[in-house]
């Protein structure tokens, strides 16, 4: 991946701290230049700076496996693959949880329980192997000033009493924590692409996005012209980025997202209920609001096509009436489509049965 660190691309610290005089930190700024431009700024000649741009170009460049390795390495060490929910069905239905190495999206309505899922996933993350945990910090880039840390500790006092019993251990996992608040598309950009070194020196195992969607539907009106093209290149980017950080550090990346109503006359408006699927007629408006005047249409994920298409896995949470909520799984890569009864408690998320 062009991102990548030159540090971690095998050149020497020397090399790197002089490349870093020149703002040349990554193996996208190294590869940009010419060579006699790598010349000037290494002090190396013409055949080194050759062999060095070979180095770099083989640093970045995705690395072949089969799908033999790709099969052993998770038989070998199964904890990694997955972060588990603690959801029993849904972890079944999931072949073990949260799948580490892509990007798993959380959508629904406001209100019906995904940042009191990605703080339920921030403790577990914390927590040590033999608990199902990942034994690793979490990067939470909060884009809605949603996030509370009081929300946080209950969740984990809640749910693991035995374990987070004492005080030193919920200022261990609070400490593991790391939230950042960023409230515009170009700040979470920036954040993204300074992530590698953070997820090395931090040692983390979790990255979470909540949520995606705020900044971008704030910034980029698509009945503008032009914007829906720049919007797809910014998700596409978006995308890319999170996916190397996923494979290449082996983690889950959790994202949420909102919903919007796509009525029959092309035009989206605010959804306030979501149904099983995304790329299918959902559920009818008129049917959800109870209104016969309404224009039929149907409820689907926000972003379009070329996000939805990025993301490995869909979870949708939505209402089933006033005290219980559904999550559904709409997209994954292993589990057929899957619905699940649950509750929002003092220890988060708590399924009731399965339909």
């Amino acid at each position: 991946m062009a991102t990548k660190k030159l540090r971690r691309a095998g050149l020497s610290q020397e090399l790197c701290d002089r490349l870093s005089r020149h703002q040349i930190t990554t193996c996208q700024d190294f590869l940009c230049l010419s060579l006699l431009e790598l010349m000037k700024v290494t002090g190396q000649s013409y055949w080194n700076v050759q062999k060095l741009l070979c180095k770099v170009s083989l640093a970045c460049a995705p690395k072949m496996q089969t799908a033999y390795e790709m099969k052993t390495k998770r038989a070998i060490n199964p904890s990694s693959a997955y972060l588990s929910t603690t959801l029993d069905g849904l972890d079944k239905a999931l072949h073990g949880g949260v799948a580490c190495a892509s990007l798993t999206e959380v959508t629904g309505p406001s209100g019906c329980g995904k940042t009191q899922f990605c703080l339920m996933m921030s403790v577990l993350a914390t927590l040590p192997i033999s608990m199902g945990g990942l034994d690793g910090a979490v990067i939470y880039i909060d884009t809605e000033s949603a996030f509370g840390a009081e929300r946080l500790v209950e969740i984990a006092e809640h749910r693991f009493p035995n374990y987070f019993g004492t005080e030193e251990k919920l200022f261990s996992m609070t400490r593991s924590i790391h939230l950042y608040r960023e409230l515009t598309c170009d700040s979470v950009l920036k954040r993204i692409e300074t992530l590698e070194e953070e997820i090395i020196s931090k040692k983390v195992k979790l990255l979470i996005i909540d949520s995606i969607a705020s900044v971008v539907r704030k910034e980029f009106d698509t009945k503008l012209q032009g914007n829906l093209m720049e919007r797809s290149n910014f998700l596409a980017r978006e995308a890319s980025l999170l996916k190397y950080l996923a494979e290449e550090f082996s983690i889950p990346v959790i994202l949420t997202n909102q919903i919007t109503t796509r009525l029959s006359n092309g035009l989206d408006i605010q959804a306030d209920l979501v149904s099983p699927a995304d790329d299918m007629s959902l559920s009818e408006v008129s049917g959800a609001s109870g209104s016969k005047d309404r224009e039929p249409g149907y409820v689907t994920a926000a972003l379009g096509n070329t996000w939805s298409h990025s993301i490995n896995t869909r979870l949708i949470l939505q209402y089933h009436d006033l005290h219980t909520r559904q999550v559904l799984v709409a997209k994954s890569p292993v589990a057929p489509f899957s619905a699940f009864f649950y509750t929002i408690e003092n220890s988060g998320l708590v399924l009731q049965g399965v339909r």
